[in-house]
């Protein structure tokens, strides 16, 4: 269910955002060798430029999106150096749309038109307006997150997690999409999970995710507990005390980050007992202990699936590139906010990867046909096995089962010298499940 947890993902912004308001259930995806040589000293030709499209000072608040963004640039500053593409070196154009649907557009537009970018690379925004723009104009859009259904309706657009729908101009298949149920087969195949609730808030977008959630459980054949609180008003201490009575193994939400953190602080003040608590790709950051500081207990059943390799996990040499890169270019930048770690910084630096080795493919002479016919191929993509294999070739009917596989990582208090971190379960390309069901849902 990997669109769908990006979803999720959004699911905490759109919260945090409303006020109070109620949301529409709507507003809740072998490095080539090119034919020339490949420069080894610093790029220094003419540039090749990509646009960055980030909701950076949206209502929500800035940190919220940029993770993406600041990875792709921290690739492309280690790219340059080493030679850029074919001795070009990369130029990234950031447009902040300001979370705005118009702003989406107006960035759009800039970087098509005024900008006259190459590609959009790593596009990580609240509200997608601009999306049959860029479609239209055949820009390819290169490892955006897949916030709302853009990445899985329009051509030329290339989501992070790949697509398997036909992006004709409507979403999915019929308007449907669909995801599978891998991460609750994890839990009840590697940990005996038998019991599980899903805690949302009394607004129609929290509650139409918690209700995919809890449907892929039941397929699963979980026992089902649900738990609802007032978006203005919530009583975590009363959910606590039902997780305990009811002996939840699993707890999976359709909450806001500030949400979870009093959950969380709630569950540990009743002593409930869990298996684990399941949070998404957006929440799997070096942030934890500072998120969940007054709920130590908690924080320590915290366990993230994705389909990502964990940006923690230096026994991978690529990894260990991405930390590498991300350190060197926050003392290039001289920027204190980067210096976190997060799993969207490092699909964004996946992302510019990707438009790296598909640009390269091109030779000398690069073209945007050229680019997506390296996309679309056949090989799947895993940026250096950074990525879950990716693809997307396009059915003309949506799959009813399908082989899945999920990164998984758990946090740990004396993980890192007793810095914390996050520590991987298994390797994601072993986490593996066959037939696992596909489930419609409505964008």
């Amino acid at each position: 269910m990997r669109r769908a947890a990006a979803v999720l993902a959004a699911l905490g912004i759109l919260l945090s955002a409303a006020c109070g308001s109620r949301l529409p259930e709507s507003d809740f995806t072998d490095r080539p060798t090119g034919p020339a040589p490949q420069p080894t000293g610093e790029a220094k030709g003419e540039p090749v430029k990509v646009g960055i499209i980030t909701s950076a000072t949206s209502p929500v608040g800035g940190e919220t999106f940029v993770g993406p963004r600041d990875g792709a640039r921290a690739y492309f500053a280690a790219l340059n150096k080493r030679g850029g593409v074919h001795g070009r070196p990369v130029e990234a154009v950031i447009c902040d749309d300001g979370g705005s649907g118009g702003g989406n557009s107006d960035c759009a537009r800039k970087l098509i038109q005024q900008e006259k970018v190459f590609a959009l690379v790593a596009t990580t925004v609240l509200d997608y307006a601009g999306a049959p723009l860029v479609s239209k104009a055949g820009i390819p859009d290169i490892g955006g997150q897949p916030i709302g259904a853009a990445y899985e309706t329009y051509p030329h657009l290339y989501g992070i997690y790949g697509s398997q729908a036909p992006r004709k101009g409507k979403p999915g298949w019929g308007g449907r999409l669909y995801g599978g149920t891998e991460v609750y087969r994890y839990f009840k195949r590697e940990h005996g999970a038998r019991t599980a609730a899903v805690v949302a808030y009394n607004q129609a977008a929290s509650a139409a995710y918690a209700r995919n959630v809890a449907d892929g459980l039941r397929k699963e054949g979980y026992k089902v507990v649900t738990e609802q609180v007032d978006f203005a008003l919530p009583n975590f201490k009363a959910v606590a005390a039902d997780l305990r009575d009811k002996k939840a193994d699993l707890v999976f939400d359709a909450m806001d980050t500030h949400g979870n953190a009093r959950l969380c602080k709630a569950m540990d003040g009743a002593k409930v007992d869990l298996i684990a608590k399941v949070t998404n790709v957006q929440n799997w950051a070096s942030t934890i202990p500072e998120d969940y500081k007054d709920a130590a207990g908690c924080r320590n059943t915290l366990w993230a699936t994705g389909a990502s390799r964990s940006y923690a996990d230096d026994d991978h040499p690529a990894v260990r590139a991405f930390r590498a890169g991300m350190d060197a270019y926050a003392k290039e930048v001289k920027d204190a906010e980067i210096t976190s770690r997060s799993q969207w910084q490092l699909e964004g630096w996946a992302a510019a990867m990707w438009f790296a080795d598909a640009a390269k493919s091109c030779g000398q002479e690069l073209r945007h046909e050229c680019v997506e016919s390296f996309l679309e191929r056949d090989k799947p993509y895993t940026a250096d096995g950074l990525l879950l294999p990716v693809n997307f070739n396009a059915r003309a009917t949506p799959p009813k089962t399908e082989r899945a596989c999920v990164s998984v990582a758990r946090w740990q208090d004396d993980a890192d010298g007793g810095r914390g971190g996050w520590v991987s379960q298994g390797d994601m390309n072993e986490n593996c499940f066959e037939d696992v069901p596909q489930l419609s849902y409505r964008p």
